[in-house]
Formats: structure tokens, C-alpha cells, sequence
């Protein structure tokens, strides 16, 4: 039989879980709008109108911007996916950590534009590319950290999942910090 103390733990630890089913809908939600904002960021100048092939192939510093980031924004969502299909539940740090981790991946657009904008300026496609990158490094980071803070809470995780099986998942999807400071 079991103390009050530790009743009241078992209690409070199970009070604490929550259905992942929302989160992972929420989840998903946010990714698909970063990434439908990125096309947004897609246009064509009103003056380009008149040549407007050449106008829309002059854009090709858009195109490449939106491909990188929507290809690394697919990647996370692959991550997180596998991450979550992983879990039974999730408790209130793990929805920090993935709020943390939308908060990041919905402002990718914002370096995406800016990356786009300045590749053909010397003197700003350097920080540029630097802020994009270190947008990158945080978020994988926090996928990453996402990822073993799950692996490391066994009652979170769904029945026959161990906590090796989902840092192995981790690491065969998650791009290395060596990357990002390669591209930066």
C-alpha cells in the first residue's frame, strides 16, 4: 500500500500528461501555414510586368530561398512526426519545448525573405545567410532537444517504444550543429 505522499505524486504526474492527438494537429497546423508563407513571399515586380518572363526569372534568388526553406521545413515536420507518433503522452515541458519549436519554425519566413533579398548585395548576403543560418541552428536545436527531453521521460512514451529507438529516429533525420556552422 501506498503512502499519501506518493499517491499524491503518481497523481500529480498523471494530471500533468496530455493527449498528444491536439498537439500534433496544432503542430501540423502551424507548419503547414510557415510553409504556405513562404510561396507569399513569391511576386513579381509591377514594372517586370511588361517582360514578364524575364521578370519572373529574374526571381531566382525567391525560388532557391523558398526551396531551401520549405525543404527544411519538411525536415523538422518529419522529425516532429517521428518524434510524436512515438508518444503516448506529453507533459507540460514537452509542450514548452515544442511551442518554442513553432515559434521558431514559423519565423523562418522572415530569414527566407531577407536571404532572397540580399543575395545579390555583397555587403548584406553575408548576414544574411548568417541570420538564416542561425535560424536553422536554433531550431534544430530545439527539435533536437524536444526529441531527447522525450526520450528521456519512459512514461511518455507509447507502449513497445524505447528511449534509444526514438534518439536513433533522432539522429538519422536531425541535420548536425557542423551544418549550420559550415553555411554560416
Amino acid at each position: 500500500m501506498r503512502r499519501n505522499g506518493s499517491e499524491s505524486t503518481d497523481r500529480h504526474e498523471v494530471e500533468d500528461r496530455f493527449d498528444t492527438g491536439r498537439t500534433d494537429a496544432f503542430s501540423d497546423g502551424v507548419f503547414a501555414i510557415a510553409i504556405t508563407l513562404l510561396v507569399l513571399e513569391l511576386s513579381v515586380p509591377e514594372e517586370s510586368l511588361d517582360e514578364l518572363l524575364q521578370g519572373i526569372l529574374d526571381q531566382w534568388p525567391s525560388y532557391l530561398a523558398y526551396g531551401t526553406s520549405f525543404w527544411m521545413i519538411a525536415g523538422v515536420w518529419l522529425v516532429h512526426h517521428a518524434i510524436f507518433r512515438r508518444l503516448r503522452y506529453a507533459d507540460p515541458t514537452l509542450m514548452l519545448l515544442n511551442l518554442v519549436l513553432l515559434m521558431a519554425v514559423s519565423f523562418l519566413p522572415y530569414p527566407t525573405r531577407l536571404m532572397a533579398e540580399a543575395i545579390e548585395s555583397a555587403g548584406a548576403e553575408r548576414v544574411a545567410v548568417i541570420f538564416y543560418g542561425a535560424t536553422l541552428l536554433v531550431i534544430s536545436v530545439v527539435v533536437t532537444s524536444l526529441g531527447h527531453y522525450a526520450a528521456g521521460r519512459g512514461a511518455l512514451l507509447a507502449e513497445g517504444v524505447s528511449a534509444s529507438e526514438l534518439q536513433a529516429g533522432i539522429a538519422r533525420l536531425q541535420p548536425s550543429v557542423a551544418f549550420y556552422a559550415r553555411c554560416s
